[in-house]
């Protein structure tokens, strides 16, 4: 008996041949076990203990038969160059896939601070005035900036005169 029918025709429409996807909701391809086992040259074990360790979640059919998606084949490729090409363990692929999301879920963070720093620069210092009237303390733009002014002091010891610079503060 062949691998597991989603299709529920019960395997009397003869084998599937390698490589074809089976199409659900939205027009995504999802993939049965064996298809992506032979795809990658892996037996089907390695994808099930895959995900048993929490590196593949791969969705399931009403009879419970794995189905892989685009992005589930792009997370095994991960997962291969990792322990194929760089002989990482599997304990360290899931640290190193974890490490991934979160970088991945930091960059959104900063993406959107930036959109929303494009969008208060954009709005223009007019608002920024309009805020500042509005303040619960009043005070003026330019109380805002300090001004920084060096100006040599010269100090006069037994040995000699020497030149030091100090700076002083002054609030406009």
């Amino acid at each position: 008996m062949g691998p597991p029918r989603a299709n529920g025709d019960g395997g009397s429409g003869g084998a599937k041949p390698p490589g074809l996807a089976m199409k659900r909701t939205g027009g995504q391809a999802y993939y049965m076990i064996s298809v992506v086992a032979q795809k990658y040259n892996i037996h089907p074990q390695t994808l099930r203990l895959y995900e048993r360790e929490g590196l593949l979640k791969p969705s399931r059919t009403d009879g419970n038969t794995r189905l892989y998606s685009e992005q589930d084949l792009e997370q095994l490729e991960t997962i291969l160059s990792l322990t194929r090409d760089l002989g990482v363990n599997l304990a360290g692929v899931e640290i190193i896939l974890n490490m991934r999301r979160k970088i991945e879920a930091m960059q959104l963070e900063v993406n959107e601070f930036m959109e929303y720093v494009k969008r208060e620069l954009s709005r223009g210092i007019g608002d920024w005035e309009q805020r500042l009237s509005t303040a619960l303390v009043k005070s003026s733009p330019t109380d805002l900036v300090r001004t920084v002014q060096s100006a040599p002091l010269i100090k006069e010891a037994d040995e000699g005169v020497t030149a030091e610079k100090g700076a002083v503060s002054s609030k406009r």
